[in-house]
């Protein structure tokens, strides 16, 4: 009798398990979302932060704005390099090439030894790179005699004939352009003696001044031009 009571409370015992597996197995069915993997949508991949408007724009169409032109509000500035000074970067995000031009405040400048000839006075016209770069002259010098006034004595020096080249100057280095005239006491030409020769780089407007020891030069009548050659590298012919 204690037997047989057994075997119907292990009967009971199995027959409740199995039930509460089918239960289990059923509300699996309905709710368990973990059981495969959600596929990922392709396309344009998301922000890696959000922007506190909620979007952040791509990066490529951040770079191909226009230049000159602000990220409407919602755009995250982590999007492109920011700009500073300046140097701000263009549409296509590269900065613009700096200059290597000759500076007036680079150049030192000097009139070196005449070498005249044939009625002619030649005089070169030297500018000597300073600075501690590299940097390039391009052309013609500007020129002009002055008085101790600081008036200008005389019409502008007309360029010479020649092809500008570009001459790259390191630090210590030099270009010169000929300074040339008629002596006035054989053209007849009015003269005057400078004080200073003024000489401007090539596309600069600041000038440099180198005082005048070499006597007249023509002014004004006959015979009365300077001219001025194409800068070349080197302190002279």
């Amino acid at each position: 009798m204690a037997y047989s009571s057994r075997s119907t409370r292990r009967g009971v015992l199995l027959t409740g398990a199995v039930a509460v597996l089918g239960l289990l197995s059923a509300c699996g069915d309905g709710h368990d979302v973990s059981a495969e993997p959600a596929k990922r949508v392709t396309g344009t991949a998301a922000p890696a932060a959000e922007s506190p408007q909620g979007s952040t724009p791509s990066a490529s169409a951040a770079a191909t704005a226009p230049s000159g032109r602000t990220p409407s509000s919602g755009a995250a500035q982590a999007a492109s390099p920011r700009a500073t000074g300046t140097g701000a970067t263009s549409g296509t995000g590269a900065k613009p090439a700096a200059s290597t031009r000759c500076h007036t405040s680079e150049l030192r400048a000097s009139v070196g030894r005449n070498d005249p000839g044939a009625g002619q006075e030649n005089f070169p016209v030297v500018l000597t790179n300073r600075s501690g770069r590299v940097c390039t002259l391009h052309g013609f010098p500007g020129a002009a005699f002055v008085n101790g006034s600081g008036g200008q004595l005389g019409a502008d020096p007309k360029r010479s004939s020649g092809a500008p080249v570009t001459v790259t100057l390191r630090p210590g280095q030099s270009a010169w352009a000929g300074l040339t005239f008629s002596n006035p006491e054989i053209s007849g030409a009015k003269a005057a003696t400078p004080a200073s020769l003024l000489i401007t780089p090539p596309d600069e407007r600041d000038h440099l001044k180198v005082a005048w020891a070499a006597g007249t030069v023509p002014v004004s009548g006959n015979s009365s031009s300077v001219f001025l050659t194409v800068l070349r590298p080197g302190t002279g012919p």
